[in-house]
């Protein structure tokens, strides 16, 4: 088999890179491990993703949000962010009564990127494709699978997560942070509304996250140490729930739990390289973010979107799209558009874990001074509707 690309990794930012490649006039085949009925049907994994303004236009020229079922969209209008105790939170409301994003399941998005890959000619969805090698080969790279599978193409992009095996077998470090916690991901029902806002609530030795859904449910985000969130996780539902309304100090009535608890190792990782020879890094492969500042899954639409910008433009003037001056340039775009960001994210979410009493202080003095300055709020709640991600 042989083809232009080859994108490693079905999820959400592989498939909407496979698409937009295919639009630039170039043949894809995404290699996926699993079963085509987990990209087809995906089971429900209980992460919602915020996505902007710009996002949603990204997924519109690709006709994957047409294909999300309306009545799984929901509007997000405001956040709330709090610290510890405090009574006076920031809060952040979108510019002319605007949204500052959609919350949309992750396996949502995922069933529409697959069936928008699926309707591109262009678009070759292999399952069962485990990829053991990688070698370049003149003006190629050949690609050899578990089993007979071997393909060449001119590039190969990794995106297979930020554990992703393809970077390691390019030999492609990565800075990753352990935070040393873990995320308990569930739906609740809630007595009291929610009024289409979210809340990131920075508690003493716990993080919640409250993201609006349908009228009185919500996702719910527990950040703890892990053997706390395993506990949170191994209680009976009836007890859970109770133990989940003294959490949020009963602000939002009797809560009832709503289906099944997911837990996720709350790792940030930042590859120190982003290409190699013929071969170039999306998505979580590239970077990996820390979910408190609400950027990754937007940063994987934006990498796919960039690197099919700079293919589409090599290819339209007859350039090797996996030549090393073209990945170089992807390169340099999506450090400089991630970079700030990543650090940022590790400075604040080390500020807002530290239960000591100077990261206290200083934190409910930035909270507060944010507070007390609209023009503050104004960028943030523009710069959401940009570039962020919740959850």
């Amino acid at each position: 088999m042989q083809l232009d690309v080859a994108v490693v990794g079905g999820g959400p930012a592989g498939l909407c890179l496979a698409s937009a490649l295919a639009d630039a006039g170039l043949e894809v085949a995404v290699l996926e491990r699993q079963p085509l009925l987990a990209l087809a049907e995906p089971a429900d994994d209980g992460r919602e993703i915020a996505l902007t303004r710009a996002s949603r236009e990204r997924l519109e020229r690709l006709g994957v949000w047409s294909r999300i079922d309306p009545g799984y969209i929901h509007p997000l209008r405001a956040a709330r962010v709090m610290d510890g105790r405090g009574k006076r939170p920031m809060e952040i409301e979108a510019p002319g009564r605007g949204v500052l994003g959609h919350l949309v399941s992750n396996a949502q998005i995922l069933r529409a990127a697959f069936d928008a890959a699926s309707a591109r000619p262009g678009v070759q969805i292999v399952n069962h494709a485990d990829v053991q090698d990688i070698a370049v080969e003149g003006n190629g790279v050949r690609l050899h699978c578990a089993g007979e599978l071997s393909l060449r193409v001119r590039l190969a992009v990794a995106a297979d997560s930020r554990f992703s095996a393809m970077r390691r077998l390019l030999g492609i470090g990565a800075r990753m942070r352990d935070f040393g916690r873990s995320m308990l991901v569930c739906r609740m029902a809630h007595e009291q509304p929610h009024r289409q806002e979210a809340w990131e609530w920075f508690g003493y030795g716990q993080t919640l996250a409250l993201l609006p859904l349908w009228e009185g449910q919500s996702s719910v985000v527990l950040t703890l140490p892990h053997h706390l969130a395993q506990a949170m996780q191994d209680l009976p539902p009836d007890e859970f729930a109770r133990a989940m309304q003294e959490r949020f100090e009963h602000r939002l009535g009797a809560m009832h739990l709503l289906g099944e608890r997911h837990l996720y190792p709350l790792v940030g990782t930042y590859a120190r390289r982003f290409v190699a020879t013929r071969c170039a890094l999306v998505g979580d492969a590239a970077v990996g973010m820390h979910p408190v500042t609400a950027h990754g899954f937007n940063f994987g639409l934006q990498s796919a979107e960039t690197l099919a910008s700079h293919l589409r433009a090599a290819r339209q003037s007859g350039r090797d799209i996996g030549s090393p001056h073209v990945l170089a340039a992807y390169e340099q775009a999506h450090r400089r558009a991630t970079a700030p960001l990543y650090l940022a994210t590790g400075l604040i979410a080390s500020l807002y874990t530290d239960d000591r009493p100077p990261a206290r202080l200083l934190r409910g003095a930035l909270i507060g001074a944010a507070r007390r300055l609209p023009p503050f709020r104004q960028l943030v709640a523009a710069h959401l509707m940009r570039h962020a991600r919740i959850g």
